[in-house]
């Protein structure tokens, strides 16, 4: 629920018709609620035409290619048919002035060119090495799916029994480090947990670093046997007290391990699902739009088209998803936006872009999933972390959710906390809007390292 949740930049296409005094990289910043999103176009001339790319750095988007671009007499015009995404500028010596339109809604735009020598993003938490404590590059097998796995294991220095964790991204491929705009918060936690004497396997997802590609079927059912995979590897070199600490919808998947896989001794949700995803998924794409300045209208409009779209893919029973349901989305898709007077083609490209993502096999089990089918079975040690400012997994109706789940499985040994100030990355934050991850230098509170160690040290 990561990049799943940035909505105004993701895939961008255009053609590019440019005279030569527009090629380079031209840089902007769209002013989004106090919050800066940087865009930066990058333009290059290819035979008679010019090849442009788009960077979205806040949203650790680069290169994404472009395809539909006009420049004549000075005015430059951009439009992006599946975002219903068009910028239009006046060249002005070195600034393009111009407005952003996205959906309805209009930002004021100005692009200059792009000066080389950006100054790197400043990490302060960044672990940097040498390392005083045990560190094992590891590989080992899903024995389930067969893929292989790569990670890094960290380990107490002079310790010998002493509890180990296994980290879980949330979604989207990621490396070990859960790395996203620059910040690690995986390294981040691996850490501070060896120096307070804790382990920590981290892994990088299928696909990605050393691990081996997985299928375009793979759901988040198959996720899960490769962390039950990673506490048998765990497990079979000698550790006993091996736990779960799973973000966003790693918080989804660490219940599964733990009611399949007996082994799993703990866990930890930070910023886990607590209710049915379709639930949780209307009220992150509410609190988004909110926070980028959407309108009331606005947001009742595309939260009854979302509601509609959920239910369609959670209710089907056919044997062709993807083929039913563009007809559908597209009749949907018409209504809310007629005022707009968007073409056919336009139109087209949005739902063909719709279908192709929400049939995907993931997203239909994701949607259609509830955490209560794994919560309500678990006697384990729950620790249940939010912020109070996440607006992609709503702390209080998620840690609600976990706690009735929690209860009504008999289970005891459990702590609730939602963090004040605290977005879904949790770091600290002023609105908790997607906007503010890449600008905030901190990459995970303090607090929350410190709550999280000296839960699993006090477990009896």
């Amino acid at each position: 629920m990561k990049n799943k949740a940035l909505v105004l930049i993701l895939f961008l296409s255009f053609q590019s018709l440019f005279s030569q005094e527009i090629q380079g990289s031209w840089a902007g910043s769209l002013s989004i609620q106090g919050t800066q999103l940087p865009l930066i176009f990058n333009i290059q001339k290819n035979g008679d035409s010019y090849k442009t790319t788009l960077d979205s750095p806040m949203q650790g988007a680069k290169g994404i290619p472009v395809a539909e671009t006009t420049f004549a007499n000075n005015q430059l015009q951009i439009v992006a048919q599946n975002l219903n995404l068009k910028f239009s500028g006046l060249l002005k010596e070195e600034a393009i002035e111009g407005t952003f339109i996205q959906n309805g809604a209009s930002f004021p735009l100005v692009l200059t060119r792009k000066k080389e020598d950006t100054p790197a993003l400043n990490r302060p938490q960044e672990p940097k090495a040498p390392f005083d404590y045990p560190i094992e590059e590891v590989v080992f097998v899903n024995a389930k799916d067969k893929n292989t796995l790569a990670g890094t294991l960290t380990l107490p220095k002079n310790k010998k029994d002493f509890p180990v964790v296994v980290l879980i991204t949330g979604s989207g491929a990621q490396n070990r480090d859960s790395e996203i705009f620059g910040h690690k918060p995986f390294a981040v936690i691996a850490n501070d947990f060896a120096q307070k004497g804790i382990g920590v396997l981290r892994l990088d997802d299928r696909g990605v670093g050393g691990s081996s590609k997985g299928t375009t079927e793979d759901t988040s059912a198959n996720f899960a046997t490769d962390i039950s995979a990673a506490v048998d590897f765990l497990s079979a070199k000698g550790f006993g007290k091996i736990g779960l600490i799973g973000h966003s919808e790693g918080g989804l998947i660490a219940p599964i391990v733990a009611v399949q896989n007996k082994k799993v001794q703990f866990i930890i949700s930070l910023a886990g699902p607590g209710i049915p995803i379709d639930q949780m998924m209307l009220l992150q794409s509410q609190a988004i739009a909110k926070s980028q300045g959407a309108t009331p209208a606005q947001i009742e409009a595309s939260t009854a088209f979302n509601q509609k779209v959920y239910a369609y893919i959670i209710n089907y029973k056919g044997a062709d998803l993807k083929t039913d349901f563009q007809p559908f989305v597209k009749e949907e898709f018409k209504k809310i936006t007629q005022s707009q007077g968007l073409s056919e083609s336009q139109i087209d490209n949005f739902v063909a872009q719709q279908t192709q993502n929400i049939t995907s096999s993931w997203y239909v089990y994701f949607i259609k999933f509830n955490p209560d089918l794994y919560w309500s079975k678990l006697k384990i040690p729950v620790l249940a972390l939010n912020g109070s400012l996440d607006v992609q997994v709503k702390a209080t109706e998620n840690l609600a959710g976990i706690q009735a789940s929690l209860s009504k499985a008999g289970n005891k040994k459990v702590a609730i906390k939602e963090l004040p100030g605290l977005n879904h990355l949790f770091q600290e934050a002023k609105t908790g809007a997607t906007a503010e991850y890449l600008t905030i230098e901190q990459t995970f509170a303090p607090l929350v390292l410190d709550t999280m160690s000296n839960w699993i040290l006090g477990i009896k």
